[in-house]
């Protein structure tokens, strides 16, 4: 029996609802037959897909962050605003975009959605000024030739950007643009220098590594602009072979699962910035794409060596309760460090290793997708005290063949504004139950209680367009006992929210 001991009174931190943020790339199916697709018969007057749309608005998107990733190292936003869009060759994923999908479809897509817009600049094969140009387009009301080029394109209102991310990955040889850690923080802080003189209120992050030296010298330059400082990881690292780690593998990746988020958060206590500038962890996904050939210096010409093999990508038997359970954890860590990650984005939302995949007749809503939903819909803003007398460990092999041991259950507790205490519990073997009793205070005994569980009858199964609801999202009503006690059955690999 696995006791768990909550303790309301002591708050540990206080969630921001933008960790369950989304992300949007010009990559395959994301954008163009993903949530844009005026062809489709689901779509609507402005080309949106309406049943993708009514998706993402029940997980209640607080902010996307588009358009990239790699695409936007050489992309040039000027040629996708206005009645006349150019089309341009995309040399991160070498295709050609037609543009059709440009500034103000993301501002239409974040309006449709409530969410806000959180847009990543051209710091690769771009420079400082396109940026503060593109925040002059966005967030001037007429001041400028950008803002008066806005509302001649039918939009006399600003749309109001108020977050902004200095370029993308620019630290990796595969990035367009690729810049050294000196040259990299003296861009930043001349950047962000001109961004804010567009528009004071707007919110500035670079991207950054968790790294000392990398990081050192970003904020010694660009310290006093940064208001974020941006992270990302994909655990699988499987873009040139597509191998995926099976179940207890992807367990493996748990052992150490906010590693890169403590680091930052040391950088950034010892440079002074804690609590000042915030982490943005605004690209993560326990799969990382799979785009052979698509970067290096040996590229192919021919495109079914690069473009095809990226429908793989949509392969549903990809996206097993290994994702669904790796994914709870990680928003589990994320709310355990709800101090210092402000925001977050799952990469993508749609089709790739999104959590909603695309077809003619409808959507599929992957188990990631679920995860989201239980999250956002039924866990609260204060995290509190969450103990356990002693953790059930769970012998693991990693990837590389490494012997690891992980906790089998991954527990977080919170407080909901309407007083309510929703525990969100992870059950990671993948076979076996785990009986888990969990004991509330005097002042705080439940009355009832309601469990919504994800779970489903093997580690390998997965939702697709013949069977949608394989894995779901299914409720029960425990009993409490008179004591306040609520004991419970977890499935194997399954995921659960404890509303009492």
């Amino acid at each position: 029996m696995q006791t768990l001991v909550i303790n309301p009174d002591r708050v540990l931190s206080h969630r921001n609802p933008m960790i369950y943020g989304q992300f949007l790339e010009h990559f395959h199916r994301q954008i163009y037959g993903g949530v844009y697709d005026p062809s489709s018969p689901f779509a609507n007057a402005l080309g949106f897909r309406s049943d993708v749309l009514d998706a993402l608005r029940r997980i209640k998107v607080p902010v996307i962050r588009w358009p990239g990733g790699c695409f936007v190292s050489s992309y040039d936003w000027k040629l996708g605003v206005g009645k006349q869009r150019v089309p341009a060759f995309d040399k991160a994923w070498r295709v050609e975009d037609p543009n059709t999908f440009g500034t103000d479809e993301f501002y239409e897509l974040c309006k449709a959605l409530n969410c806000e817009m959180y847009i990543c600049t051209n710091a690769g094969t771009g420079s400082m000024e396109p940026m503060s140009d593109w925040l002059e387009y966005t967030n001037l009301e007429r001041e400028g030739r950008f803002a008066r080029q806005r509302i001649e394109n039918g939009y006399a209102q600003p749309f109001g950007v108020k977050y902004v991310s200095i370029g993308n990955e620019n630290y990796g040889s595969w990035e367009l643009g690729a810049k050294e850690k000196g040259e990299w923080a003296r861009l930043v802080a001349e950047s962000a220098k001109l961004l804010k003189r567009v528009d004071p209120r707007v919110e500035v992050s670079a991207a950054a590594l968790p790294d000392p030296e990398w990081n050192m010298e970003l904020l010694k330059h660009a310290g006093p602009y940064l208001d974020w400082i941006s992270i990302h990881e994909y655990w699988d690292a499987i873009h040139t072979t597509n191998a995926l780690a099976s179940y207890e593998q992807a367990m493996a990746y748990t052992e150490k699962l906010d590693d890169s988020i403590r680091r930052v958060e040391g950088i950034l206590a010892a440079t002074g910035y804690s609590g000042k500038i915030r982490i943005a962890f605004d690209e993560w996904n326990l799969r990382g794409w799979y785009h052979p050939n698509a970067h290096g210096a040996n590229l192919p010409n021919n495109p079914e060596l690069y473009i095809a093999p990226r429908d793989r990508n949509d392969e549903n038997s990809s996206y097993t309760m290994a994702d669904t359970v790796f994914t709870a954890c990680f928003l589990n860590t994320l709310l355990r460090h709800a101090d210092s990650v402000k925001m977050a984005n799952y990469a993508p939302a749609v089709n790739t290793r999104g959590l909603i995949y695309t077809h003619r007749d409808g959507i599929v809503l992957r188990g990631t997708y679920h995860v989201f939903d239980l999250f956002v819909n039924q866990m609260g803003d204060r995290v509190i005290d969450l103990w356990a007398p002693e953790q059930q460990a769970m012998p693991v092999v990693a990837k590389d063949g490494r012997e690891a041991v992980v906790d089998a259950l991954d527990a977080v507790a919170t407080r909901r504004q309407d007083g309510r205490i929703a525990v969100s519990l992870v059950n990671k073997r993948a076979e076996g139950t785990m009986q888990v009793s969990l004991a509330y205070p005097p002042n705080d005994r439940p009355g009832a209680a309601v469990l919504h569980s994800i779970a489903a009858d093997t580690a390998l199964a997965y939702n697709d367009v013949d069977a949608p609801e394989r894995v779901r999202i299914s409720t029960t009503e425990p009993v409490v006992r008179e004591d306040g006690t609520v004991t419970l059955c977890l499935q194997p690999h399954s995921v659960h929210v404890l509303l009492a």
